[in-house]
């Protein structure tokens, strides 16, 4: 392996950020308190755009009051003569990576605006703030500046990334599974063993974000999660269609024998608490239901843990979540995949019946 020269190198951050001029407008940091009017710039953008989905307030205030999240330094606000907002940026990290620092970009245009080159000084801010930020993290770690498109964004906003320095490097299916009478029958799955499969419940929070951390460390782009992390942007979270599966007699002794099994886990086990090895957290997006024509329940996360896999538990727990997305009268059960998931996961998806409906690029430049 390469050594990798010091973070601060790499990221050749600029002492000072470049200013935003196109357009004209007047820039400030965002504040919680423009949840209202950036809800609404999100939702005008997502709309211009076709995203398949729409924001609420209180998705909007949970992102903007994140306890990790610098508003002052890495937000800006542009708005027009009429004070009316026609661009915005974000970036951000997490506090927990600790294999890759990333750091990710938001932000868009109003359409009415659009052609002025604004888009182009608002994403040069970013870059340079998103420098910044990975010199001054102290981190001596691969690092990575990230961001979304859906497939359906206009073309520009592809070519805006790549002319930057993005390159296009993760793919995402958003697929669908048609849970109405006339439907294919949700199957029944049975677990072995001592695997027992029941409600989420508060008291299985930290357990189930223990068994995420675990499942996930060998997925490409994902760190661990602090509890505060995990329990942010729940605004839309659906308790009564989450699901996890618990070892009732788990081998401790081999798990704690295990050298990849991570500190949250053995201290855990050593605590006698419970072992959640898989799990299926669910949302309720009801804004989104207009604009995709039906409603449905939205897996936010899947996963079994890695001495679990094969045993079925991420299966029983997601069809757990699919007969309760039915018996709330949900049209259809709704979820994204990293197209490369080394878990085998979009075969798995297709045997149940789920097939693309959208699709999104992670871009990014790894430093």
């Amino acid at each position: 392996m390469n050594q990798l020269s010091p973070i601060a190198d790499r990221a050749a951050a600029p002492a000072t950020l470049p200013s935003i001029t196109a357009g004209s407008l007047s820039w400030r940091p965002a504040t919680v308190e423009d949840t209202a009017r950036l809800t609404a710039f999100n939702n005008t953008v997502a709309e211009a755009d076709g995203a398949p989905y729409r924001e609420t307030e209180a998705e909007t205030r949970e992102e903007l009051g994140a306890a990790w999240r610098d508003l002052e330094h890495d937000t800006l606000l542009g708005f027009d003569d009429e004070s009316e907002l026609r661009a915005a940026a974000l970036v951000g990290t997490a506090p927990g990576d600790t294999t890759t620092i990333r750091v990710f970009v938001f932000g868009g245009v109003h359409p009415s605006r659009r052609g002025e080159g604004i888009g182009r000084e608002v994403l040069a801010w970013q870059l340079a703030r998103a420098r910044q930020i990975l010199a001054s993290s102290g981190k001596e770690l691969p690092a990575r500046i990230a961001a979304y498109a859906e497939d359906d964004d206009p073309a520009s906003k592809h070519r805006l990334y790549t002319h930057a320095g993005f390159e296009p490097r993760r793919y995402f299916s958003d697929l669908k599974r048609p849970l109405t009478s006339d439907a294919p029958a949700v199957p029944e799955v049975e677990l072995t063993g001592s695997l027992r499969l029941v409600p989420f419940s508060p008291e299985l929070d930290d357990a189930t974000r223990l068994a995420h951390n675990d499942a996930f460390r060998d997925h490409w782009g994902s760190q661990p999660q602090t509890m505060e992390q995990w329990t942010n942007g729940r605004s839309e979270f659906a308790p009564e269609w989450s699901f996890v599966v618990v070892d009732d007699a788990p081998d401790v002794g081999a798990l704690l024998a295990d050298e990849t099994t991570d500190a949250g886990t053995r201290a855990a086990l050593e605590a006698g608490d419970p072992l959640v090895v898989a799990y299926s957290i669910s949302s309720r997006y009801a804004a989104d239901f207009d604009v995709r024509g039906y409603s449905f329940g939205y897996v936010d996360v899947l996963g079994t843990r890695r001495a679990y896999r094969g045993r079925k538990g991420a299966i029983a727990a997601l069809v757990a979540s699919m007969r309760a997305f039915a018996d709330s009268g949900m049209d259809a059960a709704v979820l994204d995949v990293d197209t490369e998931n080394p878990s085998g996961a979009q075969g798995l998806y297709a045997s149940l019946g789920y097939t693309k409906e959208h699709g999104s690029t992670m871009y990014s430049i790894e430093l």
